[in-house]
């Protein structure tokens, strides 16, 4: 008589449905994990929050949580790199549309309300953070500020170099189209508190259009020497 156990009979397939669930992958677990410190970062500020409350956010064990991201500051960083890709629509393909609607495909101002109310949010944390701790200035700079300005930069040589715009140096020219459009994000005047999103939004889409009254071919050129 075959004395085989329940589950090894057919190949053993009893024994593998009885098996441990499979674990959730790394990538799934620090896109859980950076979401879940974000909503805390945003609740109570980065100083405030504690390694502890993000594993029990995110209902992983703190072993999980520094295995993936030894320091809060990791977290920090992570959460910067993942909204930088929600501030600017780049790198993108080259296409004809006309250079206000690129601009504000690449501005994302048609996200709709609830994105660009997490996009507001989003600035005026890392803002007020960054003011507070010279790392978090650093980790802002590098994870989101010089990408973004990097990739609107080549897309502004790109613009140039197909006879679209003038201007003569297009990081300058970059740098100051984002200090312009995202300035309607960041609080700077005791009556900025009051803006809404949708004053954000237009504020940017303003921008814009000022930007490129000042850059279209036959305007007068902008100083500085070409690069």
């Amino acid at each position: 008589m075959d004395n085989e156990r329940p589950g090894q009979a057919g190949g053993g397939m009893g024994s593998r449905t009885r098996g441990r669930p499979k674990q959730s992958s790394d990538e799934a677990q620090r896109e859980r994990i950076v979401a879940g410190a974000r909503d805390l970062f945003l609740e109570i500020g980065y100083a405030a929050t504690t390694m502890d409350m993000v594993a029990t956010r995110c209902g992983v064990s703190k072993r999980t949580l520094y295995r993936l991201f030894p320091a809060k500051l990791g977290l920090f960083q992570a959460m910067v790199a993942d909204h930088r890709r929600s501030m600017l629509a780049l790198p993108r393909p080259e296409d004809d549309l006309p250079l206000d609607a690129a601009l504000a495909a690449i501005f994302r101002l048609d996200s709709g309300e609830a994105v660009n109310r997490a996009r507001l949010a989003f600035i005026r944390l890392v803002t007020t953070e960054g003011e507070r701790s010279p790392d978090l200035r650093e980790a802002v700079m590098s994870e989101a500020a010089l990408p973004s300005l990097n990739m609107l930069a080549d897309w502004i040589a790109q613009q140039r170099e197909r006879g679209r715009i003038e201007v003569p140096d297009a990081r300058a020219a970059a740098r100051m189209l984002m200090d312009m459009a995202f300035g309607g994000f960041v609080e700077r005047l005791p009556e900025d508190r009051l803006r809404t999103v949708d004053d954000s939004v237009l504020h940017a889409r303003r921008a814009i259009a000022v930007f490129l009254h000042g850059v279209m071919p036959g305007q007068g050129a902008m100083p500085g020497r070409r690069r």
